[in-house]
């Protein structure tokens, strides 16, 4: 009986701990799911590196990063529970920040290598690219060509680039020894006990939150674009570093199509065109701000008619506001905290004005004059506004950034009930002027909450619902800017892709709760009580300025007829043609058309030349045998070939194409 009672002893430990051992790795398998839904279970920890190469070799060669729920990662993180992967290659959308964060790092390599005395600060991705500002002397072109070289070495010697976790502490230690003390200031403003990570290739080390590519030889495409200077974060009080611009892409026939679009885009140049056209002109005695020329003004007018038809189909009414409003106004609005250093501001007899840098709460002023009910609602208010910012000299960039500028600026003061139509038909607007300018690709994105912000959360979740329902409700596809919202109401974005496939976020319509009652505007509701109005903050174009500076650049100048400065221009090719060259011109021009003539003696192919450089949509020539027969020779931009019509003819031409 003892000798059964022992046997059965020892079946009933080994089989324990069987169950012990096989329910340890259940619990500890992890398990893989990739896009396709089939599965892949390890017993330990993994890297999506180790699982590619359980795939196959050449895809372990070709990851640049992963996507773990949806989160993209380095490839070498270890993955210890259950996860959805995507193993992100230089064919995926998503590799391409990873290599430009990448090929940032790469850059601070070489610079290091090639001098070493240079400290390095930061070195982020942006749109096309990256840069990296150093505390360096400045930089030349020669030292740009000598560090893309250094890049191209270091990249194809393949180093292996390792993440590792440190303390605060020691990476203070770390980059103090290493005598980086910019990377130290900025370690001393992340929080205490806080970890961060480092990312090494050969030796160099830099303080970053990835991602990263695993090795230096997927950095096959990048090319080093321009130097400039910049300030120690962002503050002309602090010293002044040397950044150096780069771009990079997967592969080189992308780096080469981008490169070419610059060159294009060179050759676009808003500010190059002007000249030629005679458009503007911006001078050190005003920066920021534009001369006007005769050409640039026509067409700022040609858009300003064009935007106030629009508007008055949609029953706004046009108003216009004071350029300088006590800054008390500005304070209760909290356009004061917002913009602050950003508003010109000016003192007259012991009180602060600003120069408005937005038409909102002057308009809240109008709609505060008279009792308005509930049946006077939706009330829209339009203002060309010219506004003020004092944007860092930096930034300035031809007509694109500047200190003055004029909005299409408008508010529709509405209640609950008017959110959905009132932004369903912005959303036609827009639509439809962007096609009248030549634009057919907009893009939609909504911007939500920014942290620092007016109004409660619940405010929050409603108006950003009905921004999304109202771009649901046309079945346009948008993308959520996180955080990007204006600091009192969330907003749709409008952005144009022009010819060259840039992006340009143009018009925009902000849904406002809080605004009109902080300055105290209201209505009587249906029940008798006080109420504050919402407010819809709309611009189509947002401001001339820059809208033209797109136009030029996307047309190259080239403007639809019925928006360039000049359409015409009548020419002689002798003396002997100038009155008849007259009663053309004074014809066209009475019906409306913008000709002028050009009876200089110089030679028709001269004239031709110039008219052509400065792209007047049609030249009429005009010689004996057009006075013979009243008719005029035309040719039109962009064509070698010319047309003879009779006067009446090419007005149905003009006509037609000034639609």
């Amino acid at each position: 009986m003892q000798e059964y009672y022992f046997v059965l002893k020892v079946q009933y430990v080994s089989i324990s701990r069987l169950y012990i051992r096989l329910h340890t790795e259940f619990l500890t398998m992890i398990e893989i799911t990739l896009p396709d839904n089939s599965k892949k279970k390890f017993d330990h920890p993994v890297t999506a590196l180790q699982i590619a190469e359980s795939i196959s070799p050449n895809l372990a060669k070709a990851t640049v990063a992963a996507m773990i729920d949806d989160k993209l990662v380095d490839a070498t993180l270890p993955i210890e529970k259950n996860a959805t992967l995507k193993l992100i290659t230089d064919r995926d959308d998503a590799s391409l920040e990873v290599i430009r964060h990448s090929s940032a790092h790469l850059l601070a390599h070489a610079v290091k290598a090639l001098f070493p005395t240079a400290q390095v600060t930061i070195g982020p991705v942006i749109e096309d690219g990256f840069y990296y500002d150093f505390a360096f002397r400045a930089f030349t072109p020669e030292d740009l060509v000598l560090i893309e070289k250094k890049m191209e070495e270091l990249a194809k010697k393949n180093f292996i680039v390792t993440r590792k976790i440190i303390s605060r502490d020691d990476a203070i230690a770390l980059f103090e020894k290493m005598g980086e003390h910019y990377k130290v200031q900025i370690i001393r403003d992340i929080p205490e006990n806080e970890m961060l990570t480092i990312y090494e290739q050969d030796d160099f080390v830099d303080l970053c939150r990835g991602p990263h590519v695993p090795r230096t030889g997927l950095l096959k495409a990048f090319k080093l674009t321009k130097l400039a200077g910049a300030y120690w974060r962002g503050d002309s009080k602090n010293e002044m570093l040397q950044r150096v611009y780069g771009t990079a892409w997967q592969d080189q026939k992308k780096l080469k199509e981008y490169l070419d679009r610059i060159e294009e885009a060179k050759k676009r140049d808003h500010r190059e065109i002007a000249k030629k056209m005679d458009l503007f002109h911006l001078q050190q005695e005003a920066p920021g701000m534009i001369f006007w020329h005769p050409n640039g003004w026509t067409m700022v007018n040609v858009m300003r008619d064009y935007i106030r038809g629009v508007l008055r189909k949609s029953g706004y009414q046009e108003i216009n506001t004071p350029q300088l409003v006590d800054l008390s106004l500005w304070e209760q609005s909290g356009h004061l905290a917002k913009f602050d250093a950003g508003m010109f501001t000016s003192e007259s007899e012991n009180r602060q004005y600003a120069v408005k840098p937005m038409s909102c709460p002057c308009h809240v002023q109008v709609f505060k004059q008279g009792m308005k009910s509930y049946r006077d609602l939706p009330i829209r208010y339009a203002e060309f506004g010219c506004c003020h910012r004092n944007e860092p000299s930096g930034s300035l960039h031809g007509i694109m950034r500047v200190r003055s500028f004029v909005q299409d600026d408008g508010h529709i003061f509405c209640n609950e009930t008017h959110i959905q139509d009132e932004v369903s038909a912005f959303i036609d607007q827009v639509q439809a002027v962007y096609k009248d300018f030549g634009f057919t690709d907009i893009i939609y994105k909504l911007a939500t909450r920014p942290e620092k912000r007016i109004g409660s959360d619940a405010v929050w979740d409603k108006a950003e619902k009905d921004l999304a329902d109202a771009l649901n409700g046309k079945q346009l596809k948008f993308d959520v800017l996180s955080g990007e919202g204006a600091f009192y109401g969330p907003k749709i974005e409008f952005h144009l892709r022009d010819c060259l496939g840039r992006t340009w976020q143009c018009g925009t319509i902000q849904l406002d709760f809080s605004t009109a009652e902080r300055l105290g505007g209201t209505y009587i509701d249906e029940s008798g009580e006080k109420k504050a109005p919402i407010m819809l903050h709309r611009a189509i174009i947002g401001t001339f300025e820059r809208f033209l500076g797109i136009l030029i650049e996307h047309h190259a100048g080239n403007f639809p007829v019925w928006l360039a400065p000049v359409q015409a221009v009548v020419m002689n090719i002798t003396d002997k043609q100038k009155e008849y060259v007259d009663i053309v011109a004074k014809k066209l021009q009475n019906l409306g058309f913008r000709v002028i003539s050009d009876l200089r003696n110089e030679k028709i192919g001269f004239k031709i030349r110039e008219h052509t450089i400065a792209r007047v949509p049609y030249q009429l020539v005009v010689g004996d045998r057009e006075v013979e027969t009243e008719t005029v020779s035309v040719r039109k931009i962009g064509s070698d070939q010319s047309e003879t019509m009779s006067v009446d003819e090419f007005l149905k031409e003009i006509s037609y194409q000034s639609k």
